[in-house]
């Protein structure tokens, strides 16, 4: 990280981590549910110094504040709200977000919403899309509901190795480091993680939505990253996702699972290329243009359907 900017939104205070500050362009990344923006730090380090890379921690993460009302301010309108105030105060019009996860779902919500999708520029999506494998998300939820602590730092660090076994993470150094900037002292001593627990009262408090009306409201070009083995994403959804979004361009990174790191040039060189490729080019493919196999999906779909 080159540089920390914390921004007031509302009651909260928001840091924002910064890589290159000073570069010619610019991304927003953002993270999943229970990270930082400090995920992105390999990632800015593999794009290179051409990219300024904004990564805020989402309220009740890393370096931002936690909220007194979890009911009000973890929420996906609430981090709306938060993400349209960053755009102002860096005085961003239009720009690419790329999202992991809970980060790429806001992604989608922006981009389709009425007054703020004119500011997505383009949208990278890792592992995430408009609906989710059911028994990878009460996973989820469940395990973020359990309290965590540890009695030692080395407890908190082999608990990350087997909890975040699907970023695909391959050295002892990058664990200790992920360890390093996960872990928050309790007053007795022992450790737990960065965040506040009380941001799972997302998935109580948050308003269910037809998302895939959202997916297929977007205009501007789209990506997006699953892990091969990845427990929330299916191939089945990305293969309708594809349907409702003829130009989406995806990739799959083997090898992961929830969610690839975006740590190493295998897995940033397509994004440096999908960020690099001129806007004009993203002309949306009709439903004839589109390759066979989405062509014959759709006609299926509509022999099925009642």
């Amino acid at each position: 990280m080159d540089n920390l900017e914390l921004v007031r939104v509302r009651e909260l205070e928001v840091a924002v981590r910064i890589w290159h500050p000073n570069a010619p362009r610019t991304l927003l990344a953002w993270h999943g549910l229970a990270r930082h923006g400090g995920d992105f730090a390999a990632l800015a380090r593999e794009l290179g110094p051409s990219w300024r890379i904004l990564a805020p921690d989402t309220p009740g993460r890393g370096l931002s504040s936690w909220s007194l009302f979890p009911a009000h301010d973890y929420l996906y309108s609430h981090y709306m709200t938060v993400a349209a105030a960053l755009l102002d105060h860096f005085d961003l019009e239009r720009v690419p977000w790329l999202g992991t996860s809970m980060g790429g779902l806001l992604g989608i919500l922006l981009a389709a919403h009425d007054e703020h999708h004119a500011r997505i520029e383009r949208l990278i999506i890792n592992d995430v899309g408009p609906e989710l494998e059911q028994e990878g998300l009460i996973s989820l939820s469940s395990y973020f509901t359990m309290p965590h602590r540890f009695s030692t730092f080395s407890d908190l660090l082999q608990e990350l190795k087997r909890h975040y076994t699907g970023f695909g993470i391959d050295s002892d150094e990058a664990w200790r480091e992920l360890a390093l900037n996960s872990a928050r002292r309790l007053p007795d001593g022992n450790w737990t993680f960065h965040y506040d627990p009380r941001i799972v009262e997302q998935f109580v408090h948050d308003t269910p939505r037809d998302t895939w009306a959202d997916w297929r409201a977007i205009r501007c070009p789209l990506m997006v990253i699953r892990g091969a083995d990845s427990p929330l994403l299916s191939q089945a959804v990305v293969q309708r996702m594809h349907e409702e979004q003829p130009s989406l361009v995806s990739f799959e990174v083997p090898g992961c699972g929830h969610a690839p790191m975006l740590d190493r040039a295998t897995q940033v060189e397509p994004i440096r290329a999908f960020l690099s490729k001129p806007h004009a080019a993203f002309r949306p493919v009709t439903r004839e243009e589109a390759p066979f196999w989405i062509r014959g999906w759709h006609w299926l779909r509509r022999l099925l359907t009642p």
